[in-house]
């Protein structure tokens, strides 16, 4: 059977799977084509998670509750304009201060402020002109496949978090979670090179908030994309 495990290192609340980690890892069973990842449930870390063929893809499963569901898709995101830089690092200095104030999971891998540099990914969002946010990122090298390039579960890890920046609530409000994402990858992320993140707001239904993302190079070539929906917590 086959199965698989979401190490401890790459979580988003402090005891869940990251869920761009986590659909990242399930769309590598379908090969990384473009792909739409729904979960279902928080996926638990250090745990064997069985994988299911069906026929429009894939179920993981732990024991009997259905974590998450992966099926091939299309992705209608245009890349749009990249920014330099110098600004997204700027921005990312202003998201810092941001995160920092109001993240509900500061131990997140991916924009958690309160990991290590080299542990955590770093990346930050902040805001930018016209509702979009922008954060730099220079992948680290632990994050590399063997070949120089980022692997590519690390690429769905960068493409989630940012689209949570346009429609969180900043401390203002319940946490928002990843239901779904949509992502595709169309060419190769390098560590240690910086890369720019954009990131903005695709619109609201009640609970159900949705953004869309890009990744580019430094020279402006849009490498990756996402589409995410996010679910605003029910109160408790």
């Amino acid at each position: 059977m086959t199965t698989i495990r979401i190490p401890a290192r790459f979580n988003g609340p402090p005891d869940s799977g990251n869920g761009g980690y986590t659909c990242g890892l399930v769309a590598g069973l379908l090969g990384h084509l473009p792909c739409e990842v729904s979960l279902r449930a928080p996926p638990p870390l250090e745990r064997e998670l069985s994988v299911e063929s069906v026929a429009e893809g894939v179920l993981v499963r732990d024991g009997e509750t259905v974590v998450a569901q992966c099926r091939r898709s299309v992705l209608d995101v245009e890349p749009g304009e990249t920014v330099t830089i110098a600004d997204a690092k700027d921005a990312s200095g202003a998201g810092l201060e941001r995160w920092t104030a109001a993240h509900p999971f500061p131990t997140c891998v991916v924009c958690g402020p309160e990991r290590e540099v080299g542990d955590g990914f770093g990346i930050f969002p902040g805001p930018l002109a016209e509702g979009r946010f922008a954060a730099a990122w220079s992948p680290h090298a632990s994050l590399s496949a063997g070949d120089g390039t980022v692997g590519l579960e690390y690429v769905w890890s960068a493409l989630d978090c940012p689209t949570s920046a346009p429609l969180a609530n900043w401390g203002d409000g319940r946490p928002i979670v990843l239901a779904r994402l949509t992502a595709s990858i169309d060419g190769p992320v390098m560590a240690g090179e910086p890369h720019v993140i954009v990131s903005w707001e695709l619109g609201r239904d009640g609970r159900k908030r949705e953004a869309a993302c890009v990744l580019f190079d430094a020279a402006g070539t849009a490498l990756a994309r996402s589409r995410a929906l996010w679910i605003e917590l029910r109160e408790t």
